[in-house]
């Protein structure tokens, strides 16, 4: 499957050209790409959060995953009320509805989702295996990384190349999110893939006393 002219209009973010070319196909907003992903998907994986949002206008329905991709809070509870077997589904894409709001950033979708019995351990299912708190803590988003420690989400889980939550808060600086992990059993001595260490992250980021209190003495 070649390169679809939406395609190219999302990578390049033309939002008018969108808008036009919708508007006379408006069947292309749900027709699957060539990365064997819906256009809106898409256009949230390229971080182009307001196309995301016009494509949704032109397609008949958003799913769970839609919804929760784009940080349509209203949309998301409803579709839950009226599917609650889909709280811990996967998508196309391999993202649990909790995992794409993570991943995407939107905390009060992700809280709401906690509440309603979302399994914060669900790691996705596209060969990166991102786990929803890997996300949370990428984003640098103490308050949904917190939520979900406190929901039971494991603090030592790898994602692709051997990365914890913990690398990232190391590699962020962020000391409130790395005492909050510490406190939950994260492991200083975790190494990705390539050997390092979160300490080695934090040092190479220029947070030398960050790296100092992640230092395993073992």
């Amino acid at each position: 499957m070649g390169t679809s002219p939406l395609e190219s209009l999302i990578e390049n973010g033309q939002t008018e050209d969108i808008i036009a070319l919708l508007s006379q196909t408006p069947e292309l907003a749900v027709k699957e790409t060539s990365h064997h992903t819906s256009p809106l998907m898409l256009a949230c994986y390229y971080k182009k959060t307001d196309i995301a949002l016009v494509i949704a206008e032109f397609m008949p329905h958003l799913s769970l995953f839609d919804a929760c991709a784009i940080g349509k809070f209203d949309d998301v509870t409803l579709l839950v009320f009226k599917n609650p077997e889909l709280i811990n589904a996967y998508s196309v894409d391999g993202f649990t509805p909790l995992g794409l709001a993570c991943y995407f950033d939107h905390e009060e979708i992700a809280k709401f989702l906690l509440l309603k019995g979302a399994d914060v351990n669900l790691a996705s299912k596209n060969g990166y295996h991102v786990f929803p708190l890997h996300s949370a803590v990428n984003n640098n988003n103490y308050g949904l990384a917190a939520a979900l420690l406190n929901a039971g989400a494991y603090p030592n889980v790898c994602q692709k190349s051997g990365i914890a939550p913990l690398h990232f808060a190391a590699q962020h600086g962020n000391i409130e999110m790395i005492i909050a992990l510490l406190e939950k059993g994260a492991e200083v001595s975790l190494r990705t893939d390539d050997g390092k260490l979160p300490a080695d992250l934090a040092a190479e980021k220029g947070f030398k006393e960050i790296a100092e209190i992640l230092m395993d003495d073992d």
